[in-house]
């Protein structure tokens, strides 16, 4: 884990962004607040207080140090976005029982109030609870029958007694029968936490597929085009590259890794993707400038096309979009939002200065 203490934001944009209870700040910095003594996310919603009666930190740690403590609404010790407590018990036991039917009465055994779960997960997953889980076990369903399995064995294994309640659930979240499942791209999807907040992953068999910020305005339209220009349908759960993702992105913000070995899937036109690759050549802790970029593929007047390419690309971080900057330096062109862009850029420049540090200190002339 390196010691990263990046730059703090104009405080007059730190105010803004409080007061806005701004998500794109994420991570970015910490409001604590003089005359309650606690420290908050940028995106809590607790009630603001004065901009006079605050001071920001760029660490969650220098909050502690200097007195304060940590907020119980958006707890910012923790992940952003990351399960309350209250939530946990039942979030295990769902992935210890993913077929199994869940009803409000089994909520009682967790001591969960139905209107308060409904509430958590329509803020974080845009649906309902039970939602939720039929998702679920629809899109498990669907992975049983793109391996060949017969409909009954699907529906009766994924907790569905009635073959026609089968039917009748999954054409109604895929659109399609399930006769036709075995033919269709599946997208399995995951929520990953990070520093900079919750991001959304989606990954089939090839490889990743979309990983972005879940506040990125573009992320529905880059879902619907998905969904209807390349076919796929996706589904809440788990899966090994979702898995892989989020463990590689915990060490690329560890600062212990430099790049991704996660397989990717990139659909899109033959340029799109020539630019998505040469994304991923341009070297950790470096920038370029969008007419650099056209240059090295050989289309030196490309510059715009390029731009339009790279707001296209549906994978953050991994395909570092965010190394991209304006011919002047300014940090324009990113999903993500700017804020978040300037802390990767500092965190990969302080990456490459620390380990540049330790490699002088492991010279044998060094003194």
């Amino acid at each position: 884990m390196i010691a990263f203490q990046p730059e703090l934001p104009p405080r007059a944009a730190m105010i803004a962004a409080m007061l806005a209870s701004d998500s794109a700040y994420e991570g970015v910095f910490f409001t604590a607040v003089r005359t309650t003594g606690i420290f908050c996310r940028p995106s809590c919603t607790a009630r603001k207080p004065k901009p006079d009666n605050v001071e920001f930190f760029a660490a969650a740690d220098d909050a502690l140090v200097a007195g304060y403590r940590p907020c119980k609404r958006c707890r910012p010790l923790g992940p952003a976005a990351a399960a309350p407590d209250w939530l946990a018990p039942l979030l295990a036991a769902v992935d210890a029982q993913p077929a199994r039917r869940w009803s409000e009465h089994d909520l009682d055994a967790f001591g969960l109030e139905p209107a308060r779960l409904r509430a958590w997960f329509k803020a974080h997953y845009g649906m309902t609870f039970f939602a939720w889980l039929r998702s679920r076990r629809l899109g498990a369903a669907l992975n049983r029958l793109q391996q060949g399995d017969p409909i009954d064995a699907a529906a009766v294994d994924h907790g569905y007694e009635s073959i026609s309640g089968f039917r009748s659930a999954f054409q109604k979240r895929f659109a399609i029968t399930p006769g036709r499942g075995g033919a269709v791209r599946q997208l399995i999807f995951k929520r990953i936490l990070t520093p900079l907040g919750p991001m959304l992953a989606m990954a089939e068999a090839q490889g990743l597929v979309l990983l972005e910020f879940v506040d990125r305005p573009a992320l529905t339209a880059e879902l619907e085009t998905l969904r209807e220009r390349h076919g796929y349908l996706a589904s809440p759960g788990d899966h090994p590259h979702l898995q892989q993702t989020e463990r590689e992105l915990g060490q690329y913000f560890g600062g212990t890794r430099q790049r991704f070995d996660v397989p990717l899937c990139t659909p899109g036109s033959q340029f799109e993707r020539a630019v998505w690759r040469r994304l991923q050549e341009i070297p950790f802790g470096t920038t370029q400038t969008y007419g650099a970029l056209a240059a090295a593929l050989g289309r030196p007047a490309a510059a715009r096309a390029v731009g339009t390419a790279n707001g296209a690309n549906r994978i953050a971080i991994l395909v570092p979009c965010h190394r991209i900057v304006g011919a002047d330096g300014d940090l324009v062109g990113y999903g993500g939002g700017k804020p978040r862009k300037a802390f990767l850029l500092r965190l990969e420049r302080e990456v490459v200065a620390m380990q540049g540090m330790r490699q002088a200190q492991a010279r044998p002339d060094h003194r």
